[in-house]
């Protein structure tokens, strides 16, 4: 069983308040999101494992299990071109749980015009394969989202 932890600090939301229909909708996956705190932040890995897609604005984490788990930093911020986001680790690296990936300001993104909300995603898992998914309450970098049977 795969344990994912939040890679920021902010408030848990539902999927389906995501001001996305791809995210609201799961087409990418089940999971949660986190409207995070408005001020400069790292994004940390939800789990241990390697980086397999590393872009300025979203990354895939996959633990040694095989899940996947997608970080989205906020909606349409690939307009953005990476503006405003600094890559701390590189795509193929091993990473452990609660280490900085992306160095990210979401009151600067919201500023731009953008969503902060940072949808993370179980990627290719069925919604009854995930239990405990917070959806509400004021969460931590670290703290428990969800457990991916």
């Amino acid at each position: 069983m795969t344990t994912v932890t939040s890679p920021l600090a902010g408030h848990a939301i539902g999927l389906a308040a995501v001001p996305d229909p791809v995210f609201a909708g799961a087409m990418v996956g089940p999971g949660m999101a986190i409207d995070p705190v408005r001020e400069p932040v790292e994004a940390v890995s939800p789990v241990d494992g390697i980086i397999v897609s590393l872009h300025p604005h979203a990354f895939v984490v996959v633990d040694g299990e095989g899940h996947g788990v997608l970080t989205h930093l906020g909606i349409d911020t690939v307009q953005l071109n990476g503006e405003g986001f600094e890559l701390l680790v590189n795509k193929g690296d091993t990473v452990t749980r609660g280490q900085g990936i992306v160095r990210w300001n979401p009151a600067a993104v919201e500023q731009a015009g953008k969503s902060p909300v940072c949808p993370i995603v179980a990627l290719e898992a069925t919604p009854d394969a995930l239990s405990g998914l917070r959806e509400d309450g004021d969460v931590k970098a670290g703290d428990q989202l969800f457990a991916w049977q």
